[in-house]
């Protein structure tokens, strides 16, 4: 079977690498996908990455990065995409590969009006999907763990917008039915969505959040990752992907 690629965008703060692992460990095991079989390639390090033919699917992680900023490597890395999706190969984006997904196929991705959003939030889905549900069943509302600046603020043309937060109106985002991305982050643990709140704690009170309640409100999220581990099935040719999708707005 192909390898999984794992497109590393960044890497953890070292204080969180240290005790949690990196961008990779997270997604890894999030779709319990042995790490034999996968291929991590560090593109903000200038890393080659592979031809599409070559590997099962492709997740794109979240970073400290700015897609705003056009960085030759994110720029690069785009164009990469660009030819994935003309392959029809699997993809899926997370945070900063959500937002570079978008920024490739002709969106607009830049700082949020309304500033940042982090934390365990509510996802609420727009619309009735087939290919998402071939991924994961889904219910209406379910939580999430979220922290950005940036947003897609325009969906490219075709993009389906499936779900919204209270925050942020493009949580998941999907094309045709083997690309799909996320603003929240399917792959972070408990443990990691409270150390990411901490670190950023003087920040956030400079910005007038209540960091306990923050801190209170993170919890699991299963629903989230269901997502993550149904695009593994796509990626080992277990979910046939749905060629049709029924876009009605959710009750």
């Amino acid at each position: 079977m192909r390898p999984l690629l794992i497109v590393a965008t960044g890497t953890p703060p070292p204080h969180i690498r240290a005790r949690h692992g990196t961008y990779a460990d997270w997604f890894l095991h999030a779709m319990r996908w042995p790490r034999a079989q996968a291929r991590v390639v560090q593109v903000d390090r200038d890393e080659p990455l592979p031809s599409p033919r070559e590997i099962a699917g492709a997740v794109i992680t979240g970073s400290a990065a700015m897609v705003s900023e056009r960085a030759a490597w994110s720029e690069h890395t785009a164009a990469w995409l660009r030819a994935a999706m003309d392959a029809d190969l699997p993809l899926f984006g997370v945070c900063y590969g959500h937002h570079l997904l978008a920024h490739a196929l002709g969106g607009r991705v830049d700082y949020h009006p309304q500033g940042r959003e982090i934390g365990t939030q509510t996802i609420e889905l727009l619309a009735a999907d087939a290919a998402l549900h071939a991924l994961a069943p889904l219910p209406e509302r379910f939580p999430a763990h979220t922290t950005h600046l940036q947003s897609v603020l325009e969906t490219p043309h075709g993009a389906r917008v499936l779900a919204r937060s209270a925050h942020d109106a493009h949580h998941i985002l999907a094309y045709g039915a083997r690309a799909f991305s996320t603003q929240f982050h399917p792959e972070f643990s408990t443990a990691v969505m409270r150390a990411l709140i901490l670190r950023r704690a003087a920040d956030l009170r400079a910005e007038a959040y209540d960091l306990d309640a923050l801190l209170r409100g993170v919890c699991p999220t299963p629903w989230a990752r269901r997502l993550l581990r149904g695009f593994a099935r796509l990626c080992r040719g277990e979910v046939a992907a749905s060629t049709s999708s029924d876009t009605r707005a959710a009750a």
